[in-house]
């Protein structure tokens, strides 16, 4: 595993092209989604308003759809990178089938933000679209091929996907609240492109997705202008994935479950917690540790504060185990990303003037 990880590429690794080359695509993913933004706000005022409901943080109608912007904006600066950077086929082969499943999963979400779908459909549309991109976008990747038949991998893979799809989509109920997690995510993703720790496409797609999320954030400040929608955090979950499994796959698997440590145990332990309720899992709520902050008397922007800073120590921390990948380094820094997260979430559950 420490061997897959200290591997470079022969792309040159360090280089002033391997540098710049995400910068610019962040950059221009970034113009481009702000400008998508604003010319799409009038239309989507007037076919896309989110109105407030039982999960709801928000308390007037405001318009859904700023992740088409966000899409749009790092696949077109990506894209323009790929004609202009000579790359191998099967990277710009990955690339296209990845922009098919997000469209795919992009049309199902607006579906569900105009006319709600049943789970069970979502369910099954969802599967395709993860299961498309996993079979078809490097079928030889392995994670734990000395443990696992290819068969049982895949099938975790799957449901794995298919839970961080929905997770990402439950976990943005919040102004901000999706910038503050998959920024530094995918930040720390595009220097690891930079330094040749994952493929330069891969850091380039993890660049581009950073710069659409960061073109949207003025217009998602609270009090947000514009959200995201189903169409946009469903797409952005299945990006992430992709780009976590592509990193488990050099064998930084302890760096791929830190960074998106955040959204996993808040959605995660929710879930486990309602379905100990016996609750209808599927259905709007608010019991997210981020929503009972709110609830409890923290502000929106101390909530998403918070959740940045924890992002950014567990992007340091993922960092560091992608620096040194000794196996008692990996299980330490596990140890501290999973003591500060909890933390946080104990925090959100208890109230800012606890204790």
């Amino acid at each position: 595993m420490a061997s897959r990880l200290l591997h470079r590429l022969d792309y040159g690794a360090g280089t002033l092209e391997n540098v710049l080359n995400p910068l610019m695509i962040c950059a221009a993913a970034a113009v481009l989604a702000a400008v998508l933004c604003v010319a799409l706000r009038p239309l989507l005022l007037r076919y896309a308003l989110a109105r407030p409901n039982a999960r709801s943080s928000h308390r007037i109608p405001t318009p859904q759809g700023g992740g088409i912007a966000v899409l749009a904006g790092a696949f077109i600066a990506l894209g323009a990178t790929l004609w202009l950077v000579p790359v191998e086929g099967e990277a710009a082969r990955a690339v296209l089938v990845l922009a098919l499943a997000v469209t795919a999963l992009g049309i199902v979400g607006a579906w569900d933000d105009i006319r709600p779908l049943p789970a069970s459909v979502r369910l099954v549309l969802q599967a395709a679209c993860v299961g498309f991109v996993l079979f078809r976008v490097a079928p030889e990747l392995r994670l734990f091929p000395e443990f696992l038949p290819l068969a049982v991998e895949r099938g975790l893979a799957l449901l794995a996907g298919v839970w961080f799809v929905n997770l990402v989509n439950f976990m943005d109920g919040l102004d901000w609240i999706t910038v503050a997690g998959i920024v530094p995510l995918t930040a720390v993703l595009a220097l690891a492109g930079m330094s040749g720790a994952i493929d330069p496409v891969t850091g380039w797609l993890a660049a581009a997705l950073c710069g659409g999320l960061l073109g949207f954030a003025p217009f998602n400040r609270p009090v947000a202008r514009l959200f995201l929608g189903d169409v946009g955090s469903l797409p952005i979950g299945l990006l992430t994935a992709y780009l976590l499994y592509r990193l488990a796959g050099t064998g930084a698997f302890a760096a791929a479950l830190i960074l998106p440590l955040y959204h996993i145990a808040d959605a995660t332990i929710t879930l486990l917690r309602r379905l100990a309720r016996g609750e209808k899992v599927w259905e709007a709520h608010r019991s997210h540790f981020y929503q009972q902050a709110t609830t409890n008397g923290f502000s929106v922007i101390a909530v998403v504060g918070r959740v940045a800073l924890l992002n950014l120590a567990l992007a340091a921390i993922a960092g560091v185990s992608l620096a040194w990948p000794a196996l008692p380094v990996q299980f330490a820094c596990l140890g501290m990303a999973a003591l500060l997260t909890g933390l946080l979430l104990r925090r959100f559950a208890t109230g800012p003037h606890h204790g």
